[in-house]
């Protein structure tokens, strides 16, 4: 293998990877926003002013 395939291999699993974290905390964004559970809701809600997002 040489070193241009090297790089595109290291590239690509790089890329697989941010996706994948993406991925998984736009989901864990989505379930504790839209959470039906008032303790899920309220943790999501304090740790959003925690972080400096307003909410509302």
């Amino acid at each position: 293998m040489n070193a241009f395939n090297r790089a595109a291999a290291g590239n690509s699993t790089g890329l697989v990877s941010i996706l994948f974290v993406a991925l998984v905390g736009a989901t864990i964004l989505i379930l504790a926003g839209h959470a039906q559970s008032a303790a899920l809701h309220d943790a999501a809600h304090d740790m959003r002013h925690a972080t400096g997002f307003p909410c509302h």
